[in-house]
């Protein structure tokens, strides 16, 4: 397949081949045929990109506000590394496509392979969407017509919220794309309506589909054209489609407006708002939010979950099929709303005509069938004619996300790896970090890929609930395996992986099992640990987590994907603790918060104390409560008359020690790096793996007993 992607830092595009994505559970898989650029959208992301830090921090001051506090708490150089990766990470463009469903999903049945479709796909010859945002095209609306289906529903969401009513004004302020398409919506609701734009262009096609204009370019005063459209009385609503940072849409409206008139923002603009402007009419004022209910709602984008019918009639799908039926019955016009058409190998043209043309509108691009080019291919070489050392790790990774892209490839890359295959659900991101850190190939099937008999080291990156299932698989096969935190998230998964392994042991070349507990390997615990070792006293323990909130519907707090916080992230605190302890864990307990409006646990705001064979004792209180200013971790250990403290793995201070200088750092040292050295060494000199089996199996053990304690409170 191919894709556009926008670099946000250098504000380029290309279009990268990359591996299908592969069919998965409640998505359509989709032969594109036709997109839409949208002017607004997409305009506004090439400017933006095109800007320098400093322009990017004037437009997005909140971000800037993240980032100061991040320098406080991890130091400058660790800040400007995210940054640059986050800039550098390159985004798809696109939110409105046509196509030809490929292959239909689990739980997809509505959906059959051949139906023409609309989804919000981006701008790629296969696209693989959730089936909510999807719907099926009637035989009478054309391709190029049906592209406009996304878009026209941003408009359709912000009529319904202006609730609209036969032989009512409305003024529309901004005649793009999305107000000349809410000017047909409108008339066809039976409404008046006034367009005001700059673009004498735009307002001729305005005034085609049968609106009044107003053009203030021309010297015309938009509150007096609204007085006048609306007969001295006030309009009775108002509709901004239009993209600006000024206020004055937002307070022409206010003033043009009827006693208890309605003003709905759909486009960008400032809000600076004048209480009394509102005050005296009591005007309502309502942000409308892209195309209907359902947006970035995961349980109805991502799990296909409806709303019910009788009490959320318009939902985003709805809406879809609410402007294809008025495109079918001819009462949206948008085939003069093209103004450009070019193939999609022409890409990089149609966004110098967004750049250059600012009479530009609809845009579209044209995916003609090709049938000698395979669009559904699952592997994708990235450099020709590479030979292994086979003595040595040769390495596949499996999942590209976050922590992967930025933390533990780079990690492996610098520990001299051997990147083979990097596998990935959606492909575009497996070729994106494929390329950066010199992965051979990049993959879309997995299981080829665990199959491969040249790669003998795999890593995994995915999310939880399937951490088990691929570590069992590389054990069956032979393989050494570095998974990230947890190991597993259940009892029977973790039984699973035991079997597995020990099953494995017994084989003529035994492969190694390695967990990411990254923070043993840091730099100030490897200190804090020669330290402790040497005083024969029992310790105790004080880690202080400042955890930050995390929404309740993110997939890490869902107990069948995430498995939850603390068996997610809290783990590397036990495994911590235990590390610096030296001594089995011999007992867990652990309590958590109640809310004071509902009454319900709060499983990340909690404390969980461990006690150790040896008589060392510890807690780690485990917050998503705190502020974001404040540093996120912090480790104390106290031992025979003496302290030491660790903030933020940047500065280690002791107290009561002698012989030893406080140890700091400008940016903080997880142990990333360390840990996956340790491994890959392990490997190549024949050595046991860093973290032996059986502490790796007791930290997993007594995670899991601490939140089944902290769901047993609920």
């Amino acid at each position: 397949m191919k894709q556009i992607l926008q670099n946000l830092e250098t504000g380029d595009n290309e279009i990268v081949e990359a591996p299908a994505p592969n069919a998965s559970s409640g998505h359509l898989l989709i032969e594109t045929r036709k997109t839409l650029i949208s002017a607004g959208t997409e305009r506004m992301l090439l400017n933006f990109s095109k800007a320098s830090y400093f322009q990017k921090a004037k437009q997005q001051p909140e971000k800037v506000k993240q980032v100061l506090d991040k320098v406080k708490t991890d130091g400058l150089k660790t800040t400007y590394d995210a940054v640059k990766s986050k800039l550098s990470e390159p985004i798809p463009l696109g939110y409105c496509n046509v196509g030809i469903v490929k292959t239909p999903g689990k739980g997809c049945e509505e959906f059959v392979a051949g139906t023409r479709v609309v989804s919000n796909g981006a701008h790629a010859d296969v696209v693989r969407v959730a089936k909510n945002l999807c719907a099926k095209i009637p035989d009478d609306v054309d391709d190029e017509s049906a592209a406009f289906t996304v878009l026209a529903s941003i408009a359709l969401q912000g009529i319904r919220l202006v609730q609209p009513t036969l032989g009512e004004s409305v003024v529309v302020t901004g005649a793009g794309l999305i107000g000349l398409v809410a000017i047909q919506l409108l008339r066809a609701n039976g409404c008046r309506v006034l367009a005001i734009d700059f673009d004498e262009h735009k307002l001729k096609l305005a005034a085609k589909f049968g609106a009044h204009t107003c053009n203030p370019a021309n010297g015309e005063d938009p509150v007096a054209a609204g007085m006048q459209f609306s007969r001295g009385r006030g309009v009775d609503a108002v509709l901004i489609t239009a993209s600006t940072k000024s206020s004055e849409p937002v307070s022409q409206a206010a003033n043009m407006c009827r006693q208890r008139g309605r003003i709905v923002l759909v486009g960008v603009a400032g809000l600076e708002l004048n209480r009394a402007e509102f005050y005296e009419k009591e005007l309502s004022f309502q942000v409308s939010c892209s195309y209907g209910p359902g947006r970035y709602d995961d349980s109805y984008e991502g799990q296909g979950h409806d709303y019910p019918f009788a009490f959320v009639r318009w939902t985003e799908q709805r809406n879809f099929e609410a402007i294809l039926d008025m495109m079918s019955s001819g009462q949206l016009n948008v085939k003069e709303l093209i103004t450009h058409r070019y193939i999609f190998a022409d890409a990089g043209k149609a966004y110098q005509t967004l750049t250059d043309d600012a009479q530009g509108l609809g845009i579209i691009l044209d995916y003609p069938a090709d049938d000698s080019t395979d669009r559904f291919v699952s592997n994708v070489s990235l450099i020709k004619d590479v030979t292994y050392d086979s003595a040595k790790p040769v390495v596949g990774f499996i999942g590209a996300g976050n922590y992967a892209s930025r933390m533990l490839i780079p990690a492996f890359k610098e520990a001299d790896a051997q990147l083979h295959t990097i596998a990935t659900s959606g492909g575009v991101s497996g070729v994106v970090h494929g390329k950066k850190n010199d992965f051979a190939n990049t993959t879309t099937d997995t299981q080829a890929m665990l199959a491969n008999p040249d790669i003998n080291t795999v890593a995994i990156v995915t999310r939880h609930n399937s951490h088990a299932g691929f570590v069992v698989s590389c054990l069956e096969q032979g393989k050494n395996v570095f998974v990230e935190k947890p190991l597993a998230i259940d009892e029977q998964q973790l039984g699973d992986v035991q079997q597995a392994y020990e099953t494995q042991q017994d084989s003529d070349n035994p492969a190694r099992l390695m967990v990411g507990f990254n923070r043993r390997f840091a730099p100030q615990i490897v200190k804090m640990k020669s330290m402790l070792d040497a005083e024969s006293t029992t310790k105790s323990f004080i880690m202080t987590v400042n955890a930050g909130d995390i929404p309740s519907d993110h997939w890490t707090q869902d107990p069948q994907v995430g498995g939850g916080r603390i068996i997610g992230e809290a783990c590397h605190f036990i495994d911590l603790m235990r590390f610096l302890a030296d001594s089995p864990i011999q007992s867990i307990q652990a309590t958590c918060a109640t809310d004071k409006a509902s009454g319900k646990k709060i499983d990340d705001v909690a404390t969980i104390s461990l006690r150790f064979e040896d008589g060392s004792f510890g807690s780690i209180h485990y917050y998503a409560n705190g502020a974001s200013s404040f540093a996120k971790e912090r480790i104390e250990a106290f031992c025979g008359g003496k302290i030491l403290q660790l903030d933020n793995f940047r500065k280690l201070r002791r107290f009561g020690w002698s012989g030893f200088n406080d140890m700091s750092s400008w940016q903080q040292d997880k142990g990333h790096k360390a840990c996956s050295q340790a491994f890959l060494s392990s490997i190549i000199d024949g050595s046991a793996s860093p973290i032996p089996f059986d502490e790796l199996l007791e930290v997993s053990k007594f995670t899991l007993e601490a939140a089944k304690q902290l769901q047993q409170q609920r």
